[in-house]
C-alpha cells in the first residue's frame, strides 16, 4: 500500500508541475520548456524534502500525504503574450496545477468505472486500491495546493485575482509570514481539520460516480 501510494503521488505531482510548465508556455513563456519541465518523468520534479522525506513519513504513519510539493516550475511573466494581462497569466499558470489534480481525479475515476464494471469488483483488489488513491490523493493534492497561503498556488491565485488594494495588504502579510501560517496550521492539524470535510465530500462524489 505505501508504495502504491508513494507511486501515485510520484506521477500526480509531476503531472501537477508539467501542468504548470504547459500553461505558461500557452502563456507565451518557455522557460519551463527549455528546463525539461514540460514531462511527467518525476526526476525533473522531485524536492528532497517535499517529494521524499515528508510524503514519506506520512505514508508510513498511515494515511494520504496531505503536504506534499515538487521543485517550483520556473516561468517568467516577462515572456506573457500581450493579449493577456499579468494577473491572468499568473493565474492561468497557478491555476493550471491544482486544475491538473482535479482532472487527474476525474480520470481516476472514470478508471475506477471501468475496472468494476470490467470484473475488479474486489474492492481489496490491485487495480481498485491504486485507482482508489489515486482518487484521493488527487483531490487533497486539488485541494491543498487552493489554500491561499506562500508558497502555495492559492496564494497566487488570491495575490493576482484579488483588487490590487487589497492583494498589496494581503501580500505584505503573506510574504514573510505566509509559509510559517501554513507550518503551524499543518503541524496543529488544523489545516487537516479544516480540508477533510470538504476532501471526504469530494471523495464520496467521485466514488459514487465510480460505482
Amino acid at each position: 500500500m505505501g508504495l502504491t501510494t508513494f507511486v501515485v503521488l510520484l506521477f500526480s505531482l509531476s503531472f501537477h508541475e508539467a501542468a504548470h510548465a504547459w500553461a505558461a508556455l500557452r502563456m507565451g513563456d518557455d522557460t519551463a520548456l527549455r528546463q525539461g519541465r514540460i514531462t511527467l518523468n518525476p526526476v525533473v520534479h522531485i524536492d528532497p524534502i517535499g517529494t521524499l522525506l515528508i510524503p514519506l513519513m506520512q505514508i508510513f504513519w498511515g494515511g494520504i500525504p496531505l503536504l506534499g510539493w515538487a521543485r517550483p516550475t520556473p516561468y517568467n511573466p516577462a515572456n506573457f503574450r500581450r493579449d493577456r494581462t499579468a494577473a491572468q497569466g499568473h493565474i492561468l499558470v497557478a491555476g493550471a496545477g491544482p486544475l491538473s489534480n482535479l482532472l487527474l481525479a476525474l480520470a481516476f475515476t472514470a478508471g475506477l468505472f471501468v475496472a468494476l464494471r470490467a470484473g475488479a469488483g474486489n474492492l481489496s483488489g490491485p487495480a481498485v486500491i491504486l485507482l482508489s488513491t489515486g482518487i484521493q490523493m488527487n483531490v487533497a493534492l486539488a485541494l491543498f495546493n487552493l489554500v491561499p497561503l506562500p508558497p502555495l498556488d492559492g496564494s497566487k491565485v488570491a495575490s493576482w485575482g484579488l483588487p490590487r488594494a487589497i492583494a498589496v495588504l494581503y501580500d505584505r502579510v503573506m510574504e514573510p509570514y505566509g509559509q510559517w501560517i501554513l507550518l503551524i496550521l499543518f503541524a496543529s492539524g488544523l489545516l487537516s481539520g479544516l480540508l477533510s470535510p470538504l476532501m471526504r465530500l469530494l471523495i464520496v462524489l467521485l466514488y459514487r460516480m465510480a460505482r
